[in-house]
């Protein structure tokens, strides 16, 4: 276990993950490339322990692992954009391809009828969008692993590849990702008593404030999701 006796600081700065690294300790954090990692302390033998904001698990790196960005209020005020979204979720299933109407419509079906089947009515969720990625957090699941705030599911923009409301029944949305290591896929179903389009504008706005940021053009939103 890591020692920390003289702390260089204790403080909360959410890095990037710049290189994947692989733990070989129990007490080590694995990142991945681009990981949004919360700094919560660094030592002076250049460890750091951290929570890592996709994976949920928190423990210690080496601090070259991470990126610190230096920003102005006005960025820090717009990285800290988040919108939340109180729904239901439904459940997920695995789809053969990235993106389409039809392959997203088609899982919906799947995974409504599946929950029927179960007799289990849909469990209550909290879905946060930021330029981060897109948390899911199911509250039942969290109650019932006992593990509180720390249970939820995390997307980052680069791995969701399509999503959108139902086009005949807009309180149904659909969200496509994509395994970040495997050629797999899979579509994440909520629901809610009300038209959920805003939710979909809210995941359009962060692929536009992401592309524009990190890829340097606009992005053809029409490509990713169903307005």
């Amino acid at each position: 276990m890591m020692t920390c006796p003289n702390t260089t600081h204790q403080t909360e700065i959410c890095c990037p993950g710049v290189s994947s690294f692989v733990p070989r300790h129990a007490d080590e954090l694995h990142l991945e490339t681009d990981d949004p990692v919360l700094l919560l302390k660094q030592c002076e033998d250049l460890w750091c322990q951290g929570y890592n904001m996709r994976t949920g698990t928190t423990g210690i790196f080496p601090a070259f692992y991470v990126v610190k960005l230096d920003k102005d209020i006005n960025q820090v005020q717009k990285d800290g954009w988040v919108e939340k979204f109180q729904v239901r979720f439904l459940g997920s299933v695995q789809v053969p391809v990235h993106k389409g109407r039809d392959v997203m419509c088609a899982a919906m079906q799947k995974v409504a009828c599946n929950r029927r089947l179960a007799g289990q009515p849909p469990s209550a969720c909290v879905l946060e969008v930021s330029l981060k990625g897109v948390k899911i957090n199911v509250q039942d699941q969290c109650h019932s692993a006992h593990r509180g705030d720390q249970c939820f599911h995390f997307f980052q923009l680069k791995n969701i590849s399509f999503c959108g409301c139902h086009p005949k029944h807009s309180k149904y949305f659909g969200l496509i990702t994509k395994h970040p290591d495997q050629h797999r896929f899979a579509c994440h179903v909520m629901m809610s008593d009300t038209t959920l389009h805003p939710l979909a504008e809210s995941v359009g706005r962060a692929f536009q404030q992401y592309y524009k940021e990190h890829i340097g053009y606009s992005c053809p939103t029409e490509d990713i999701f169903i307005e």
